[in-house]
């Protein structure tokens, strides 16, 4: 430990001070260990956020996709027009329909689908962290010593070869003549 004890100190207090002045881990005083804090802090704020209830597609990955209309599926065209009650109710009828049967179906497979998909994304997340990425390092890991190998035996072997049979074949000449 660096410094030392003060007139009328005893070890003890001066261990307190210490501890106090380099910060200890529960109550951090150094930079890293605040960072470190912070970021756990961060990783909790991931799960515990709040849902934005007015704004559900956030990342617009359903913009052209699924935003159907009743102008978008039912049309008339000119000189075939229906009676007005008959368009109007066909409208109010599609829209509510599409409305209350979003609803009943996410309330009652929603939450079902969306246990389903978190745990096959957890799986995914799994596999990738502790499987995938390991054999791809590794792969690549023992494929830079192999190609190691591979590339002194062609430096070694083959390109001696291929050199000689280079000179050899330099000199031969090929010509064509058309037969009359």
């Amino acid at each position: 430990m660096t410094g030392e004890l003060k007139d009328g100190e005893t070890e003890e207090e001066f261990l307190h001070s210490f501890i106090r002045k380099q910060g200890n881990i529960y109550k951090p005083n150094n930079k890293d260990m605040e960072n470190e804090s912070l970021n756990e802090k961060a990783m909790e704020d991931v799960h515990t956020k709040e849902i934005d209830l007015v704004n559900r597609d956030p990342k617009r990955i359903n913009d052209d996709v699924v935003k159907v209309d009743f102008e978008d599926i039912i049309a008339e065209p000119a000189g075939t027009y229906s009676f007005d009650g008959v368009w109007k109710a066909s409208f109010t009828t599609f829209t509510v329909t599409k409305y209350w049967c979003y609803r009943l179906l996410t309330a009652l497979v929603g939450i079902p689908l969306a246990l389903i998909w978190g745990i096959f994304f957890a799986i995914l997340s799994f596999v990738h962290i502790w499987a995938v990425v390991p054999c791809v390092k590794s792969y690549l890991i023992e494929t830079h010593c192999i190609s190691r190998v591979y590339s002194i035996f062609v430096h070694t072997f083959c390109d001696p070869l291929f050199e000689a049979m280079g000179k050899c074949f330099s000199n031969i000449r090929l010509r064509t003549t058309k037969e009359v």
